[in-house]
Parts: structure tokens; sequence; C-alpha cells
């Protein structure tokens, strides 16, 4: 009946509606760059997310591009599928992975290979989780440590640890913005990241700075929204 058929067709509101995101980028203090992170909604909370950024530094280019399709039911990000290229300067690189979380299952497309996975409830990708960690934000702005285990190109699974830095005004390409300042570090990799995210922008992420043995490595900061 009709009433069915509208019950069917209206969708639950998204906790983040779709969006595109630009950033300006930075390598080793030198501006050189410019990425886009987004967001796109499909059928039956199908969705797709996308990062790519385009670098070039004197004589050296490097073109990241990853996608993960995913499921969003309620407050949680279930990764399908996510593909990772990069070329430029030294030597290219590509993956890609399906993703049955469900069975407890992941292939590896390019190696053609299967692998039971060990862990699967809130299992995410190389990529999903940056987008199920801004839904965490939003859930719970309080929480000061957020761990997700992430599987990487290789199979193997991570947690990532992110703990709270502290609140912060920035000044960026888009404009001055109140944040607060998440903080990852990986002793093994002498690697710190810091990531800034704006609660009066639904939590986007608006700045991303890592450090590598005391060395600022890579910068990006947000420049523009598309309406």
């Amino acid at each position: 009946n009709a009433l069915a058929t509208q019950e069917v067709n209206e969708e639950s509101p998204k906790i983040v509606p779709a969006f595109k995101a630009h950033y300006t980028l930075a390598h080793k203090g030198e501006p050189g760059g410019k990425a886009v992170r987004e967001l796109s909604y499909q059928e039956q909370g199908k969705a797709t997310y996308h990062y790519h950024t385009d670098l070039k530094w004197l004589i050296f280019s490097d073109k990241r591009s990853e996608t993960s399709k995913i499921i969003v039911q309620k407050n949680q990000v279930i990764p399908q599928h996510y593909v990772y290229s990069r070329e430029g300067t030294g030597r290219d690189k590509s993956y890609e992975w399906r993703y049955d979380i469900t069975n407890k299952k992941a292939q590896d497309i390019k190696k053609d290979r299967q692998i039971t996975l060990n862990i699967a409830e809130g299992l995410q990708d190389k990529l999903s989780y940056h987008l199920q960690h801004r839904l965490s934000l939003i859930e719970n702005p309080k929480q000061k440590r957020f761990s997700y285990p992430v599987i990487s190109t290789s199979g193997s699974i991570k947690d990532y640890v992110y703990q709270y830095d502290g609140e912060e005004e920035l000044m960026l390409p888009y404009g001055l913005v109140k944040t607060i300042r998440l903080k990852r570090e990986v002793t093994a990799k002498k690697r710190v990241t810091y990531a800034w995210f704006a609660p009066e922008l639904n939590y986007l992420l608006v700045k991303l700075y890592q450090v590598k043995a005391g060395a600022e490595q890579f910068e990006a900061q947000l420049s523009s929204i598309d309406k």
C-alpha cells in the first residue's frame, strides 16, 4: 500500500550527511598539493568514502587515492571493499580488498587469496576508520581515548589508538575554527600524528599533521567545503 511504500522510501537521518571537503597540503613545511575527502550515499545504507591527494614538492611527486565502499548502520561503519593506489616518485603501489565481516573473511583481490579474520566486530579498513572516528566523536565528544581495529593492506590487524590532546582555535585557509586535537603515537616508527576536528562543522577533520623522528612529514589544512 501507499503507506508501506512511503516507509520503505524514507531513510533514517544521516549522522554525517554527504560532503566534499578540500584541503591544502604541505610537505616538510613547503606548500605543494591538494587533497579531497568526500562521502556519498547510495541505497540501503550503502555509502562510498573517498580520499585522494596530489602532492608536488621540488622534483618529488605523489598521487594517492583511497576508496572504501561501506555500509553505515546507526553509528557503525562496516567496510565492504577497499581500493588503494599510489603513483609518483619511487615505486607505484596498489591494493584491493573485499571484506565479508559477517563470516569473518577478507579477500585480497590482487594476490587472489582469502584470509580468516580473528577480529570482526568493529573492524575497519585503513580509510573507513576515519569516518568511524568522526561518528564516534559525534556520539561521545567527551571521550578521551579512541581505539579501532584496522586491517592493513597486508591483512594484519592493528589497533589504531587516538588520545585527546586538548582544544585549539585554528586559523586555516577555510577560516577561524574551534577544534579538539587528538594524538596518535606509533613509538616503534617514531611517528606522531595529530588530528584536529571541528565541533561546529559536525566534527569534520580540519587539519592533519604528521611528525617522524622529530621532523615534519606532512600537513593538511581545510580550505573549503562544497555546499
